[in-house]
Parts: structure tokens; sequence; C-alpha cells
């Protein structure tokens, strides 16, 4: 049997251990709710924190997608306003250093021999003949020529173009600025990429801005290819950007499309040339008849009905070529 001493110091001691238990429990809120009430602040802190970069990227990127939405818009309104080609414009696109004025002047003596020749070759003929001879050369063959020369001029700009765009690219990697990039390409570039591009930087040392003298180059080269190059580097200037890697992507995209484009023209060469024997056939025929035998043609040019024939055969003529090319060529 236990000393009742014993038991008096043993309940004495549970009963000091139940209280202090009791305090502390008590107590403990008190003495943690500094460093709760830390850790709350210093998360809430670190939420705002994080919110406010979020919404920064957030904002900045959605101010670079309204850059690029306002550039695009700009470039459209002024491509539209572009469409209305003068004959001036027609000329420089062509690469003709003659005045419009020149130019008609040209087209008037062009019709003028024109339906001359063919009023003293077939003096049967009635006039109005030649005088519509003469009225395609004054109107259709000479604006033919000019949009013939437009073509190709056009075509050996965008066989150089990619070259040049890559030569911009080694040049930003190596540390050039763009302006001296440009100048490379107007000095050593063929033509005619050289003459663009030297008109580019006389423009831009009278002081120019670099987006308005690409836009002047679009009207002197409309192009899709050009357009895409204004485009890169008018967002380059106002958003900033890997100027480099964008128009390394962008010369990879005009060789891609350079390569489709020759694998057409391969694809559709067969109808072409299917094309222009259907439309020389009857010329030829008619000038194979005209020699071994003139008087069993030469009807067809004196008799009334046989002018009118001549005329419909023509307008069928002209609509089936017209549909021809229509279906072979193709947009790219």
């Amino acid at each position: 049997m236990l000393d009742p001493e014993v038991m008096q110091l043993g309940l004495v001691g549970l009963a000091a251990l139940s209280a202090a238990a009791i305090i502390y429990i008590l107590a403990y809120p008190l003495l943690s709710g500094s460093t709760r009430t830390e850790k709350r602040i210093q998360g809430v802190t670190e939420n705002k924190t994080k919110r406010a970069v979020r919404n920064a990227q957030a904002e900045q990127i959605s101010n670079r997608r309204r850059q690029v939405a306002d550039t695009l818009k700009e470039l459209e309104q002024k491509q539209k306003q572009r469409e209305k080609l003068t004959m001036r414009k027609r000329l420089e696109r062509a690469g003709l250093d003659v005045t419009p004025r020149v130019f008609w002047l040209a087209s008037i003596v062009a019709g003028a021999a024109f339906g001359t020749i063919t009023f003293v070759s077939l003096p049967g003929m009635t006039p109005l003949i030649s005088l519509a001879v003469a009225f395609v050369g004054v109107f259709g063959l000479p604006r033919w020529v000019v949009n013939r020369m437009i073509k190709r001029r056009q075509s050996k700009f965008l066989d150089e173009f990619a070259n040049s765009i890559d030569v911009i690219v080694r040049g930003v990697k190596s540390g050039l600025p763009l302006n001296e990039c440009l100048n490379i390409i107007a000095r050593e570039s063929p033509s005619p990429i050289k003459e663009e591009f030297k008109e580019l930087v006389e423009q831009q040392r009278v002081g120019v801005p670099l987006s308005e003298c690409f836009e002047r180059m679009m009207e002197r080269m409309p192009l899709s290819e050009v357009n895409f190059f204004a485009i890169v580097i008018s967002i380059q200037q106002q958003a900033g950007g890997n100027l480099s890697e964008a128009l390394g992507n962008l010369s990879g995209v005009l060789r891609d499309r350079k390569r489709m484009q020759a694998k057409v023209k391969a694809l559709s060469a067969e109808a072409k040339a299917s094309a222009g024997v259907l439309a020389a056939l009857p010329f030829a025929v008619m000038l194979m008849v005209y020699f071994s035998t003139p008087n069993y043609i030469k009807i067809l040019f004196t008799a009334k009905m046989g002018q009118f024939l001549l005329l419909c055969a023509a307008i069928w003529m002209t609509c089936g070529v017209l549909v021809m090319k229509k279906m072979i060529n193709f947009k790219y």
C-alpha cells in the first residue's frame, strides 16, 4: 500500500501538469497569432505580385496584338488607295524612264502606222477595219507591252528577293545596322533589286521614315512578298523583337512559294502549250490558204458577209483564248 504523502505528491504533480497543459492550450493561439498573420500577409502580397506580373504580361501581349492589327489595317487601307493606277505608275513599275506624254505620242504613232499598213495592204477592205486596227495600236498593244514588261520585271525581282533578305539576316546577326544592310543590297544586288533598294536608300537619306520608304517601294513593286517584308519591318520597329529570326522565317516562306510556283508552272506547261497551238492554228491555216490560193480566201476580206464572219470568228476566238488563259493561270 502506497504512502499517503507519495499519493498526495502525485496528485499535486498531475494537477500541475494539467494546469500547465490547459495554460499552454489557451496561450498558444496568442503566442502564434503574429506568425500566422505574417504568413497570411506574405501570401496575399505574393498573390498580388503574381497577379500583377500576369496582368502586365497579358497587357503587353494585348498591346503587341493591337499594334500588329493597327499596322495591318493601315497597310490594307493604303493598298486600297493604291489600286487606282495612273500611266505614270505603270511606267515606273515597268522600269521605263519616260513620261506619260512620250508614251501616248509613241502609242499614237504606232496606231497610225498599224492602221496605214492595214489599209494599204488590204485595199478592198472597209476602212472600219483599218480604224479598228489603229485603235488597237493606240490603246491595246502599247498597254500590253507595258504590262508584259511589268510582269517580267516583277519576276526578276522575285528571283533575287529571298537572297536579298538573307543578306539582311546575315548582316543583322553579324552586328550591322539595318540601314547598312540595305546599302549593301543597293550596291551589290542585280537589277531590278538594285534599283528598288537604291531608291529606298536615297529616300531614307533625305529624311523619309523607313516605313514610308517601304510603302513607296510597294507602290512601285506591288507584290505580296514585298508586302510581307514591309509588314515584318513595320511590326519590328513598332513592337520590337528578333528581326533576324523574323526575316529568316520570311525568307524560308518566300523560297517555298517560289518552289511551289515552279512546280505549278511545270504541271501547267502542257496545258499552256496546247492552248497556244489551238489559238494559233486558225491564223496559221488562214496564212497558208492565203499564200497558196489567195483568191479563195480573199472573199472573206472583200465581201460584207465575209467581214461579218471574220468579226464573229474573232470575237469567239477572243472568248476562247480568255477562257483558256483563265483556266491555266493559277494564283499562288
